[in-house]
């Protein structure tokens, strides 16, 4: 049976979608006729078109939308071009424009908003299934309706694959992914169609207990989709409507069908994961640890180094995005280890602060392996928030690695998030005083405030999971007139984004693409190819 991999919008077009392109791998390792397209970035390109910005800009746009869309086409090459790592300055310029002229998309009731960096809309919602079944239906529809019409469906219907398999992994792809899949079942009737990804997964328990089925999908897949988009395609279909295979793993990519030079990025980007899951899994505020989308697995170590090597050298660029939960002690020491071989690289990730990275030798060998950033969550400057948060950070230790790294030459992007239960002002005020006294080993800042999940063993017990209309929400509804919630805000916007020393960290952070360009723009070496 053929497969089709379709990646829907709206994510950040910075990178290949990794999930497909491990499918891909996988699939076709076991003699499996695959395909792939990223329908996420191809809808950016078509709705960016100078010619169809123009039209629905309207007859009379704002200044700020004319020179916008004027200068699509110039700042979408040079986001595309070494050239953006020049100036920071004209980067935000380009991602500006793309940004405002994107805007002229608000659909038929301006009631949907589509940027850079993701897709909302006023009335419908990702977690009401009366709200996914309209869209399926065709009762409903968003502003990816054209391109679904007048330029996926025909390559699709082409193709005529038996088995298609929509990936959502993040909430904004939800409303457009569900228009599509009733644009295919509509087209295709016969065709098989399977969802999977991470966001479906999160939704297991509440899909499962509720009997829920999602039209107008014909299988559900929750956790690794390798075995079981294996076993679709291989045999016949069956009756079973949610599917869950074995934890068979690939860490594999295969980027053939997804052309990586192709995205927003200065210098392509190929995403990586060397993990599944998460190996701490105690953050008692994290998703992942009270539902997680998968048992935690890891490659081999001493396997890591030669992947990275064989994809340089088979895509022909030496930047690298590890996008596990956190990348485990053992695996930096493995790339530390072959920093020889990996210093033409350039990567960066999340990790945890672990005791082992107060190493001054294991972080000098990690620089010269090319790693360029590392993502930390901190979370709080306050040692009782953390404790209660379960996060297993002690702040003496974040401070000497955050000065270990800086020594280094390793950027860091670090997460702080407010608005914790039983958060007091004194705990705020801990948290400003760690950063404003870290400020200068602190490369760039994410600044947020806490939704708590639904089954979080932090929630009080009285707390709603979820409005009955919304079975499938994450996290626990938000009162944003709660006293702790607006002492967070508050507290964010007139002391911390108030402090100097902040507000120069949160001014260099890459607008809307954040992390995914941060690491271009790390210290004094932007300007060089390499960064």
């Amino acid at each position: 049976m053929s497969v089709l991999l379709l990646h829907p919008p709206a994510v950040k077009p910075a990178s290949p979608p990794l999930g497909l392109a491990v499918l891909l791998g996988h699939l076709r390792s076991r003699g499996i006729a695959v395909s792939a397209i990223d329908a996420n970035l191809q809808a950016y390109l078509y709705l960016l078109d100078p010619e169809r910005l123009v039209a629905h800009g309207g007859p009379q746009p704002s200044t700020p939308q004319r020179r916008a869309i004027g200068n699509a086409s110039r700042s979408l090459a040079l986001l595309r071009s070494p050239a953006a790592t020049a100036s920071f300055a004209r980067y935000q310029t380009a991602v500006r424009h793309l940004n405002t002229a994107l805007g002229v998309y608000r659909g038929p009731g301006n009631e949907e908003r589509l940027t850079l960096g993701d897709y909302s809309h006023d009335r419908l919602s990702e977690f009401s299934s009366e709200h996914l079944a309209d869209l399926a239906d065709g009762t409903e529809s968003t502003l990816f309706g054209e391109y679904f019409r007048d330029v996926l469906l025909p390559a699709v219907v082409e193709r005529r694959p038996r088995l298609i398999a929509l990936s959502v992994n993040y909430r904004h792809q939800v409303l457009p992914a569900f228009e599509l899949a009733g644009m295919l079942r509509r087209s295709m009737p016969e065709t098989v169609l399977v969802a999977g990804g991470g966001l479906l997964t999160s939704w297991k328990t509440a899909l499962l207990s509720r009997g829920l089925p999602l039209e107008p999908f014909d299988h559900i897949v929750f956790g690794p989709g390798e075995a079981p988009l294996a076993e679709l395609a291989q045999h016949a279909a069956g009756d079973d409507y949610f599917l869950e295979g074995p934890a068979e793993f690939a860490f594999h990519p295969d980027f053939s069908d997804l052309d990586p030079a192709g995205y927003l990025n200065p210098h392509p980007v190929l995403p990586l994961s060397a993990t599944r899951g998460c190996y701490w899994q105690r953050c008692l505020f994290c998703p992942e640890a009270v539902a997680p989308t998968h048992p935690f697995a890891a490659t081999r170590p001493a396997d890591l180094p030669d992947l990275l090597l064989r994809l340089a050298a088979k895509w022909r660029t030496g930047y690298f995005h590890f996008t596990d939960n956190a990348l485990p002690v053992p695996l930096l020491r493995a790339l530390a280890a072959r920093h020889a071989d990996l210093g033409g690289l350039s990567w960066y990730g999340f990790a945890r602060f672990e005791p082992e990275l107060m190493e001054e030798a294991l972080i000098a060998d990690l620089a010269q392996a090319g790693c360029r950033m590392l993502q930390l969550g901190l979370e709080s400057g306050s040692q009782a928030v953390l404790d209660r948060l379960e996060k297993g950070t002690r702040l003496e230790t974040a401070a000497a690695i955050l000065r270990n790294l800086h020594h280094a030459g390793i950027a860091t992007y670090v997460y702080i998030m407010l608005g914790t239960p039983d958060e007091t002002d004194e705990d705020r005020n801990l948290t400003l005083a760690f950063l404003e006294e870290h400020a200068e080993r602190i490369g760039f800042l994410n600044l947020a405030i806490m939704n708590l999940p639904r089954d979080s063993a932090l929630a009080e017990p009285d707390q709603l999971p979820g409005t009955t209309d919304q079975p499938l929400s994450l996290y626990r509804q938000v009162d944003e007139e709660a006293v702790q919630r607006r002492a967070a805000r508050r507290f964010l916007h007139q002391r911390l984004l108030a402090s100097p020393a902040i507000r120069a960290i949160v001014g260099r952070t890459p607008p809307l693409f954040t992390s995914n360009h941060a690491f271009f723009f790390v210290g004094d070496e932007h300007n060089d190819q390499r960064c």
